[in-house]
């Protein structure tokens, strides 16, 4: 076990950061992701631990002991609430409430609240509300107090209490239903909006990845856009979509910028963004950006896959691109910018750029240009240069960096 406070001089909510090692290969045994995540939705991280378990503990999620000493961590900091980092059942979550005598959150609820706050479009905020409707509907039984006073004490079924959480799941699951309407309209809009791409014969590439690895900075180099780009996590919740001239093939494609993955994206969210995350799956080229800067990459890449496995994109042709050159340090620099990369047989093309200062840049749009041009004079098979079969790799793992 390790706690660590982490002061901080903002105003935000004091919160404690909790992550149980499982023995799994992606524990972050910092929390620093979710730290970024806490402070993105506007909280203030004060204290850290970590435990080691086999396994969850069915009431409490980390046994009686442990929650006491996350209580006395939380108290000694002043922390108003406590955050885990994996999700938590209904009935934990609730359990955890009661013994530690504050709000318990966890991972999934965090993300959703970020998404909620971000979300601009009317698209993205009817996919926010209606992944947050689904999360709250699994905690209804008896999660307030407020509907336990009502309760007062009574045996069985049928009180005051009881009724009222028949009307607020009643409640929400009238407006789950009008939600789901509302995105089918908004869906048949974009599909509209796709054929009508399809007939002008547009080459369709969008922009995937790792949340924060860059992939709007990027955008908006190539479009010379002005799509919003920060620092921080989930920077970009609507897709956005411009046209690109590349004048190396002498033609336009159509470039969108995709909402970012993360690990234990909440599979509520997965089929709350199907209608954005549609653009992803409707690609003919998903450029798949890497934070090379994050010595993580390579799980970031296996969490990136397996989103794209969830929504059917895994059969689409990529391009790995490297992104944040001006960040890696010397020892880990690239021996050339553009390469390719063997997987089953098939040359995988690959490219290393900086997006901030335009390293790379020209080697990623001749990429682009090859592949339109290709796409173009074999339309059935959907090729691409170095793939006349039109087999490019689903995926491309990460290559050493040269000393």
């Amino acid at each position: 076990m390790s706690a660590n406070a982490t002061p901080s001089p903002n105003t935000a909510t004091p919160v404690v950061l909790v992550g149980v090692d499982f023995g799994l290969p992606h524990f972050d045994s910092e929390l620093e992701e979710l730290g970024l995540l806490a402070q993105t939705a506007g909280l203030n991280p004060v204290a850290r631990i970590t435990c080691k378990r086999k396994a969850p503990d069915a009431a409490l999620f980390v046994g009686s002991g442990k929650a006491d000493e996350i209580r006395m961590l939380a108290q000694m900091h002043g922390a108003q609430e406590v955050l885990f980092d994996q999700a938590l059942s209904p009935a934990q979550q609730r359990n955890l409430e009661r013994h530690m005598e504050m709000p318990v959150n966890d991972r999934t609820l965090l993300i959703l609240e970020i998404f909620a706050q971000r979300a601009r479009s009317h698209e993205g905020k009817l996919q926010v509300e209606l992944a947050r409707l689904q999360y709250v509907s699994t905690r209804l039984v008896r999660r307030w107090t407020h509907l336990e006073r009502q309760m007062g004490g009574i045996g069985g079924r049928g009180g005051p209490g009881e009724k009222q959480i028949e009307l607020d799941r009643r409640m929400i699951a009238d407006a789950i239903k009008r939600t789901k309407d509302k995105l089918q309209k908004v869906k048949k809009q974009r599909q509209t909006q796709r054929r009508q791409r399809e007939r002008r014969d547009v080459f369709n590439i969008s922009l995937v990845g790792y949340t924060n690895a860059g992939k709007s900075t990027l955008f908006n180099a190539l479009v010379k856009a002005r799509a919003y780009a920060a620092d921080q996590l989930f920077a970009t919740l609507d897709t956005t979509t411009r046209q690109l001239y590349l004048s190396e093939a002498g033609l336009s494609v159509s470039l969108s910028d995709t909402v970012g993955f993360i690990r234990d994206l909440p599979h509520g969210l997965v089929e709350a963004f199907q209608a954005t995350l549609q653009e992803a799956v409707d690609a003919d080229l998903l450029l798949h950006v890497v934070d090379a800067s994050n010595e993580t990459f390579p799980e970031q890449m296996d969490q990136v896959r397996r989103v794209l496995g969830e929504i059917d994109a895994l059969g689409i042709p990529q391009v790995l691109v490297f992104n944040k050159l001006d960040a890696l340090p010397q020892g880990r620099m690239p021996a050339a910018l553009q390469d390719t990369y063997e997987v089953d047989g098939v040359e995988v093309p690959r490219v290393f750029v900086s997006a901030r200062n335009g390293e790379g840049l020209p080697q990623l749009r001749q990429i682009l240009a090859d592949a339109a041009l290709a796409a173009r004079k074999t339309p059935a098979e959907g090729g691409m240069p170095g793939d006349e079969d039109g087999l490019l790799s689903e995926s491309m793992p990460p290559e050493d960096y040269d000393d």
